[in-house]
């Protein structure tokens, strides 16, 4: 009779700008999560790094400069960074990188392989986020992303509206990502009610993005 299957702890190494350093044995992501959690918070550093050696994956939160690295030395040693708008954004992507790597923070945000795009506006970047996209199924993707993060349906069922209530100041470079995807898509931007905060953008709906959209519900 076979033996149930019993996974084993995993190894993280977590490291600090200042050389705090500390190598942990976890059981599953959560345990990892709250570990690094202590490790992070109230450290006056700029760097905190996640490796995971027998992957070859890393993440490196930056709060110095507000961004996040992604690293894969296994697949020709690639980078990607990622500009964070909010500090309550670090943790949550340690949280992913402890569930499923490098590939787990995909749909985490607008990540670039040159850390110079990032010093670019973030109309700039948002642009050239949505210049990276170049087939039907990869932007209905990215635009269900964006939905995901702060989307409704209006109560009429006939319109999506993205950045629900959201402030035209915020979110600047997934907007203007997302206004040159829907064009892209051929999606109709319609103009919001009078009472919609500044920073909404709706759109009708659209087959496309109903089933994709029922995915990530």
């Amino acid at each position: 009779m076979a033996r149930p299957y019993t996974p084993r702890p995993k190894q993280f190494v977590f490291a600090a700008g200042d050389g705090k350093g500390q190598q942990v044995s976890v059981n599953d992501p959560q345990e990892a999560y709250v570990a690094f959690s202590a490790f992070f918070r109230n450290r006056d550093s700029d760097t905190c790094t996640i490796e995971d050696e027998s992957a070859g994956q890393s993440l490196v939160l930056m709060p110095g400069q507000g961004v996040i690295a992604r690293i894969e030395v296994a697949d020709r040693r690639r980078f990607e960074y990622l500009k964070v708008d909010r500090a309550n954004r670090y943790l949550p992507s340690a949280m992913l990188f402890f569930e499923n790597g490098y590939a787990g923070l995909d749909h985490f945000g607008q990540w670039f392989s040159d850390l110079a795009d990032l010093d670019a506006s973030p109309e700039t970047r948002g642009a050239t986020r949505a210049a990276t996209i170049t087939t039907e199924a990869a932007a209905i993707v990215e635009v269900a992303r964006i939905w995901a993060n702060s989307g409704i349906v209006d109560p009429s069922n006939q319109y999506y509206v993205f950045f629900n209530s959201h402030d035209v100041a915020e979110d600047r470079a997934e907007r203007a990502e997302l206004l040159k995807l829907i064009e892209f898509l051929g999606i109709e931007r319609v103009d919001p009610p009078a009472e919609a905060a500044d920073g909404e953008v709706w759109v009708g709906t659209d087959m496309r993005l109903d089933v994709e959209f029922e995915r990530w519900s």
